[in-house]
């Protein structure tokens, strides 16, 4: 079975004429933009329609008068709105009237019944000015909206293909100066730690570090958008009469990341409707900025990663190659001193000097790569600390003195923890405390357990570590910004005793000590011995 469309050569039909009827008025209308040319044209329409209607006066029907001056209003008011339709409804009212309603030229004068018909034309003209008005104004919010939804739906598009962070920025400035209309718009990324870098504009990123206005200056630091009008005058509003350049600051959650820069020869006005496109179009660039701080951050970040990576392959390469010259050293040094050789001593102890610093780097680098291990085995908190104190006994000179605290009360004081790492934590703890006790002084070492864990304490009455250092203490190479250049310490010791409290499980934190002084608490996992 085949379907035939058919196609009529005569009279088209009602539906194809009217769409052409109203094809042409749209054309007129786009022609004829002008208000007052619209108004003059619906105006020669109306009295050459009049004239028209006026030559068969008498033998045409009131009711196809009143239809075209109908159709004229409709058209009118769908052309300029609807004041000229009013205008014309009126207009239309009274000639009807005064010339096509027996008796002719007379106004409002033995028409009882006709009376009616001009009130139902009035009401009709004008509730149907006012619907079609009502529609216009709903179709232009329509396309408004519709052309807003385009506008950031390319936005996000643009946005998300291109590859660079930067060169999306590009895209948006592209975007915003093209949707707003205006002659300029330019996008001045900010930091507050940092200030102003490069300035972005549709043409592309411009490098060179310049100083933006003193404007832009201050709607980045106030968080409030600015004014500039034609006049000169400063304004706190995105919408003053006569604004000629506007200063938007750019949000996000985290504070201001940069100001958007809108500037043209003309005034700028924005509606409401397109104040709060504009919101949506600033918000979209203060997120395309956001993304390419934290793009930078995140290489930023990546490259300290690979120094570090590479950092630490060289210390690992430098210290294995170190060790045999140092052992060398030291035999020499030892047959030297069985020589008589006075110098010997000197020798060999700063070889063993170097010889732990190497160590010490050796030991960091296998912890950083997870080489490092613990042979974690049941033991006593007493064994381990009387082994701290026997170790710290060579260190104890000019009357500082090592008190131990032992909470007898706890259960039985057991851990779980390879006890060799613990005694290097411990007596590197120890070490540090009496390095700065006052001679006469005394390092407190203390043990309790506290839930699962097993608490250590190393306190003593130093100077302590200022607050603005106590997050880098455990870093590698960090020292005391106090400490004297030649304490013979590479800054290790900590950051290396943390880390073999990590490796067993446990924690190494450090405190203040009321009254002053420091406290370093070492946390290893206890174990019940009904359990054990």
């Amino acid at each position: 079975m085949t379907s035939t469309i058919s196609t009529h050569s005569g009279t088209p039909p009602l539906g194809g004429r009217l769409r052409r009827v109203l094809h042409r008025v749209d054309e007129i209308r786009l022609h004829v933009s002008r208000p007052a040319l619209v108004w003059l044209f619906w105006i020669v329409i109306l009295a050459a329609a009049t004239l028209a209607m006026f030559s068969v006066q008498g033998r045409i029907e009131q009711a196809h008068v009143v239809l075209i001056y109908l159709l004229i209003v409709l058209g009118a008011s769908a052309s300029a709105g609807r004041a000229l339709g009013f205008a014309l409804a009126f207009v239309a009212f009274f000639l009807i009237d005064y010339l096509f309603q027996q008796p002719y030229y007379d106004f409002f004068n033995d028409k009882p019944l006709d009376f009616f018909v001009l009130v139902a034309f009035l009401t009709t003209a004008i509730v149907a000015t006012q619907l079609l008005a009502r529609a216009q104004e709903q179709a232009r919010e329509a396309r408004a909206r519709a052309i807003e939804v385009t506008s950031l739906s390319q936005l996000a598009s643009e946005t998300l293909n291109v590859g660079r962070a930067e060169d999306a920025l590009v895209k948006m400035v592209d975007v915003i100066q093209s949707t707003l209309g205006v002659a300029s718009c330019t996008i001045w990324p900010w930091m507050p730690d940092r200030g102003f870098g490069e300035s972005i504009t549709r043409d592309g990123i411009d490098v060179r570090r310049r100083d933006p206005d003193t404007l832009v200056h201050r709607a980045a630091e106030r968080g409030e958008p600015l004014s500039l009008a034609v006049n000169g005058a400063l304004g706190a509003e995105a919408a003053a009469p006569g604004t000629r350049e506007l200063f938007l600051p750019l949000g996000v959650k985290t504070g201001v990341v940069g100001v958007l820069v809108l500037s043209d020869d003309k005034p700028i006005v924005f509606n409401p409707p397109k104040q709060r496109f504009l919101a949506a179009l600033t918000y979209y660039a203060a997120l395309g900025i956001e993304r390419a701080q934290l793009v930078r951050e995140a290489e930023h970040a990546a490259a300290l990663r690979e120094a570090d990576k590479m950092k630490d392959n060289l210390l690992a390469s430098v210290s294995h190659d170190l060790r045999t010259p140092l052992t060398t050293i030291k035999a020499l040094a030892q047959t030297a001193a069985l020589r008589g050789d006075t110098a010997a001593a000197a020798i060999e102890e700063q070889a063993d000097r170097l010889t732990r610093f190497v160590g010490d780097l050796l030991d960091l680098s296998r912890m950083k790569g997870d080489a490092f291990r613990a042979a974690l085995d049941i033991n006593t908190a007493e064994d381990l600390i009387g082994a701290a104190q026997r170790q710290a006994q060579g260190l104890l000179s000019e009357g500082r003195t090592i008190r131990t605290v032992v909470d007898l009360e706890s259960p039985a004081l057991v851990g779980r923890f390879d006890f060799t790492h613990a005694l290097r934590i411990v007596g590197n703890l120890l070490e540090n405390a009496l390095r700065y006790t006052k001679p006469g002084g005394s390092v407190e070492l203390g043990v309790r357990r506290d839930g699962d864990w097993l608490v250590f304490t190393v306190a003593d009455r130093g100077p302590g570590i200022p607050a603005t250092e106590t997050d880098r203490i455990f870093e590698a190479f960090n020292r005391h910004a106090d400490a004297t250049p030649d304490v013979g310490r590479a800054g290790l010791g900590l950051s290396i005793a943390r880390r073999l409290a990590e490796i067993q499980q446990g924690s190494l934190v450090y405190e203040p000590r009321p009254g002053g002084g420091s406290v370093f608490v070492l946390r290893l996992p206890a174990v019940d011995l009904e359990g054990a």
